[in-house]
């Protein structure tokens, strides 16, 4: 009896260290099964050169430095399907530089520097970006999972806007889309014929896909054509010194330069920005690129009536949608908070950064994968037969959304514009 006891205790315990980030509850529905491919991962570092040091400034003098940005690529790969990798992470520093940045890891399902599987290839490029503070590993069970479903994903660490090396603010106003641009124009140089790279000929560029949470949902809008309004740039200048750097995003100024071609489909997690009219009528009306949105019905962070359901109504000039988890917060992007997350006597916020206190994070997360895998395999991928995915009730809890198990299409709601 004594024996069945401790092997009960210690039952948790083996779970929760079995636990991989991404992996399929009960009730997931269809599309978040992973794809046929093996996932390899790789790290690198990419290099922005003379770009201004918002960081640096002083008096009024604005230096140049190169900028620094590191990256992990995630690619279908000729290695073992159910291999596991772990992933080092931080926790802390979010606005409080008298937190103690705690180190973890957790656990993906993916082979450190596999050989790329180019059969198949070239793939469809997606470029992520993570809220302020955040990390390219924010979001592993959706970069994994695309992935192994024949994209190459790159997730960007913004520099100055991590939790290892938060900065000023302004760095993350104003370097949000310029990274997203370089990244990918990094990408295309890397995955030419002949670059000497892993990535030639592996992905194509012309054909890419961006994914955004919070900031990086305002940096993804503005390089599908949502310029800034001029209002926002006088909120930047009037906030850093009559610095005018920002007017480069801004709709109506000629160094805008508006939706980048090579980008055919966004998604944006609860985008910021509204609320304080980073986008007027002309700067939503501008974004042109099919758009995935993403949000809580009680963001208090972005807003959701005044925030991102605002920019949904006024994005009129594109194909888009509205995901909505009803009675959700901010944190409908990230990975499931860590076990350390839950330690006695830390900051709620290092609980509160990943979880919400109504929806289960790993349901979000399998929800996520579905809905984008639907989204981005019609755009990049031209699966005219994902449409169906697509094609649901608005109604909540309505039963025969295509993919969902029965009784588990509760909690959400699914728009697009009537007519479309």
């Amino acid at each position: 009896m004594r024996l069945l006891l401790l092997l009960c205790l210690a039952l948790p315990f083996t779970a929760s260290a079995q636990f991989v980030y991404g992996d399929q509850l009960p009730d997931a529905p269809a599309l978040s099964a992973r794809g046929e491919h093996a996932v390899g991962v790789r790290t690198m570092t990419l290099t922005n050169p003379g770009q201004p040091n918002i960081v640096g400034a002083k008096d009024g003098t604005i230096p140049t430095y190169d900028r620094p940005l590191t990256v992990e690529v995630w690619y279908p790969a000729d290695a073992d399907v159910g291999a596991t990798i772990e992933y080092p992470e931080v926790m802390g520093q979010h606005g409080d530089t008298t937190r103690p940045i705690i180190p973890f890891k957790f656990t993906g399902r993916a082979t450190r520097d596999a050989a790329p599987k180019k059969i198949a290839a070239p793939y469809p490029l997606v470029v992520v970006s993570h809220g302020y503070t955040g990390s390219r590993f924010l979001m592993t069970y959706l970069t994994e999972h695309l992935a192994s479903k024949g994209y190459v994903v790159v997730a960007i660490d913004h520099t100055e806007s991590t939790f290892r090396d938060a900065g000023a603010f302004s760095s993350t106003l104003y370097f949000r889309p310029v990274d997203i641009r370089f990244t990918i124009d990094e990408m295309e140089r890397l995955t030419a014929a002949g670059s000497g790279s892993f990535l030639a000929g592996l992905a194509d560029a012309g054909n890419t896909g961006i994914i955004g949470y919070s900031m990086g949902g305002y940096g993804v809008l503005n390089v599908g054509g949502g310029g800034y309004s001029t209002g926002f740039g006088a909120f930047f200048s009037a906030q850093n010194g009559g610095s005018k750097m920002i007017g480069r995003h801004l709709i109506g100024n000629p160094a805008y330069p508006g939706a980048d071609p090579r980008v055919k489909a966004v998604v944006a997690f609860a985008p910021w920005g509204k609320a304080i009219d980073v986008w007027n009528e002309d700067g939503m009306k501008g974004l042109s690129v099919p758009t995935f949105f993403i949000a809580g019905s009680q963001d208090d962070i972005s807003g959701y009536e005044n925030g991102i359901r605002a920019i949904y109504e006024g994005a009129t000039a594109t194909e888009r949608y509205l995901l909505t988890f009803e009675g959700a917060r901010h944190n409908v992007a990230p990975n499931p908070a860590p076990p350390e997350a839950l330690a006695p006597g830390l900051h709620i916020d290092e609980y509160l950064r990943y979880a919400d206190s109504v929806w289960d994070t790993r349901r979000m997360n399998n929800l996520n994968q579905h809905f984008i895998s639907a989204f981005l395999g019609g755009k990049l991928k031209g699966r005219a037969d994902f449409a169906k995915y697509l094609n649901v009730s608005a109604t909540p809890g309505k039963e025969g959304w295509e993919g969902f198990k029965p009784r588990t299409a509760v909690g959400l709601t699914l728009e697009r514009p009537s007519g479309e």
